[in-house]
This record gives C-alpha cells, structure tokens and sequence, in this order.
C-alpha cells in the first residue's frame, strides 16, 4: 500500500480515544463527574468486612447512560461510574467529609474489557490524575468482587432510588 493510500488509514487509528489513551487501563479520570446524577451516598464504618480498603464516606456518581442503566438494568458501553471515598471527620455530632482517599471509576465498553465483564476499572488516589492505583491490576483488584453482582446488576453495587 502506498504511503498517500495510509495517511487515511493512520488519522482514523489516531483518532480512536484507544490509541491515544496513555491510561494503562485505558480508563481516565472523569472530568465534570460531580456534575453528573449523584446515585447515592453511604458510610463504611469500622467492623465492616471492607472497611479497611473501604473505610469513608462514598458518594456514588453517574453520566447519563449509566443511569439509563441503573433504570432498566442493562448498562451499555460509554456507561461511567464514579465512586467518590472520603475520609470521615467527625466534627462534634456530625459526620464531616474528610480529604479524598480515592475516585474510582468504572467505564463500561464490552469490547475492551472483555476479561473483566465489559468494565474497566481504575483508582486515582487522593483523586489525583496521575497517581493511578489499579491500572493492569484491574482483574484482582476490582473485578474479582464485582463479579459477585454480574447476574443481579451488571456487575454494579449501588442501586438507583427514585
């Protein structure tokens, strides 16, 4: 093939958000996501079996095809979840948000992420962009309980409430 015949061919793969991601896991970080519909929040306290992974505040956060999903159950590529886990303060008889532990982020896309039930997976610690926490380990790390939810939910642990 000649090399006016590839220019084409070279501008559709550059093109496609696979080449050009430098994510090892291929999901990034989700800007605007606190714009986005807040699904759910809830509390990990000490004595749950999580809570030393999982201790903090969580709110739950979802563009709008992962609602579509959280409504009729199915959830379709280009679905993103946002997992939102704080540190508690406690500040007399309230409950206070902490700094940030970690954002993690589900990005659904059944071709990609075929091994992993069509989910990709990644951390960011203390919500920074480039201090990822999951990346190859997406299989042991996240994936391995969530496939717990694969028949019930897709795969997702929070549930939307009207």
């Amino acid at each position: 093939m000649s090399p006016i015949r590839l220019i084409p061919v070279v501008l559709a793969v550059l093109a496609s958000p696979a080449a050009w991601s430098a994510e090892p896991s291929g999901v990034g970080y989700p800007a605007g996501y606190r714009d986005w519909t807040h699904v759910k929040s809830l509390i990990l306290e000490s004595g749950h079996p999580l809570y030393e992974s999982f201790g903090g505040i969580h709110h739950i956060y979802a563009n709008a095809k992962a609602m579509r999903g959280y409504r009729d159950g199915r959830f379709a590529d280009g679905s993103v979840i946002v997992f939102d886990l704080l540190e508690v303060k406690k500040e007399g008889n309230a409950i206070a948000e902490g700094p940030r532990k970690v954002l993690g982020v589900m990005q659904k896309d059944a071709r990609r992420y075929k091994t992993t039930g069509g989910w990709g997976f990644e951390g960011f610690a203390g919500g920074d962009k480039s201090r990822r926490v999951v990346g190859d380990q997406a299989a042991s790390a996240c994936y391995g309980c969530h496939a717990e939810q694969a028949g019930k939910t897709g795969y997702v642990f929070s549930a939307w409430r009207e």
